[in-house]
C-alpha cells in the first residue's frame, strides 16, 4: 500500500491528507477540519466533546474512525484521527457552521481532482502551477520551484530505497542537507523568515531554491554511488555535500532575499 502525505488548502487553511493508492481514497485530518468549521483555537477538545455527544446520539461513526501518521507543527510525525470523504460528510452535519456546505464543494473537488491527475499527470503540474500564479508568483520562480519537486521527488524515492523511513528519518537528513548550503537548519530558516505552517520551499527565493536543488541532486547522486543500506550510512555520506564557503545565513543576515 503507497500513502502519499500532503498539505490541502480550504480557504486559505492547511488541512493534513493522505492519499492511499490502494484503496484509491483520501484521508484527512479530523482535527484540521473541525478547526477550520468549528473556528476554534481548541479542535481536539472539540473533537472530544463532539465523539461523546455522537457516542451519547447513538452512532458509531467515531468508533470508525481511523489513525495515520501525519507530520506536526513540531515536524514529527504523530498518529492523528482521519476520516474518509464519505465518514466527512457525515461528521460535518454535527458541527454548525456556515463553511459547511462550501467545505461539501471542497472535499467533492479534491477527489475528483486526484482522479484526474492520475489520468493524466501532466493535470496536476498546470494545476498546482494555476495555484502559485494566483498566489502571486513569478513564472520564473514557479518554474524554479516545479524543477525543485522534481528534484524533491527523485532524493525521497532514492532514500526510500536505501532503508530510509518517511517521517523523522526524512527530516533528519533533509536538515542536514539544508545546513550544508545555507547554515541554518530547517528550523533556523524558518524562524528567520518568519514562517510558523508555511511550506519553506514556497518562501524561497530563486537562489535559494537552485542551491537547494544542487545540495539535493549531489546527495542523490552520491546515493546512487556509493548505496548506503540504512539510514545511518546515508547521514554519514552528507558529509560530502560540501558547505559554501561563506553560507547563506551570513549573506541573507547581511541583505535578506525574498522569494518574490
Amino acid at each position: 500500500m503507497t500513502k502519499e502525505n500532503t498539505i490541502k488548502i480550504f480557504e486559505s487553511n492547511q488541512v493534513r491528507s493522505v492519499w492511499d493508492s490502494e484503496e484509491e481514497k483520501w484521508y484527512f485530518s479530523v482535527i484540521d477540519i473541525i478547526g477550520v468549521l468549528a473556528g476554534t483555537d481548541r479542535p481536539r477538545k472539540y473533537w472530544n466533546d463532539l465523539k461523546k455527544k455522537l457516542s451519547k446520539e447513538g452512532s458509531q461513526l467515531s468508533e470508525k474512525i481511523g489513525q495515520l501518521k501525519m507530520e506536526s507543527a513540531d515536524g514529527k510525525n504523530y498518529k492523528t484521527d482521519v476520516a474518509d470523504a464519505e465518514q466527512l460528510f457525515r461528521l460535518i452535519q454535527s458541527i454548525p457552521s456556515p463553511k459547511v456546505e462550501p467545505f461539501k464543494l471542497w472535499l467533492a473537488q479534491v477527489g475528483s481532482e486526484r482522479i484526474d491527475e492520475i489520468d493524466d499527470p501532466e493535470r496536476g503540474i498546470d494545476r498546482l502551477m494555476e495555484t502559485y500564479l494566483r498566489k502571486g508568483y513569478s513564472p520564473a520562480w514557479i518554474n524554479q520551484r516545479l524543477k525543485s519537486i522534481e528534484v524533491r521527488k527523485e532524493l525521497t524515492d532514492e532514500w526510500e530505497n536505501r532503508g530510509v523511513q518517511k517521517g523523522q528519518e526524512f527530516a533528519i537528513l533533509t536538515d542536514e542537507i539544508t545546513k550544508a548550503w545555507s547554515g541554518f537548519s530547517t528550523k533556523e530558516f524558518k524562524a528567520f523568515k518568519n514562517l510558523k505552517k508555511e511550506n519553506l520551499r514556497d518562501h524561497m527565493s530563486n537562489l535559494e531554491l537552485v542551491l537547494n536543488m544542487l545540495a539535493e541532486a549531489t546527495t542523490t547522486e552520491i546515493s546512487k554511488e556509493k548505496k548506503p543500506t540504512s539510514f545511518d550510512a546515508s547521514k554519514k555520506l552528507l558529509s560530502r555535500v560540501v558547505l559554501l564557503p561563506e553560507t547563506l545565513e551570513r549573506r541573507l543576515r547581511k541583505k535578506p532575499v525574498k522569494a518574490l
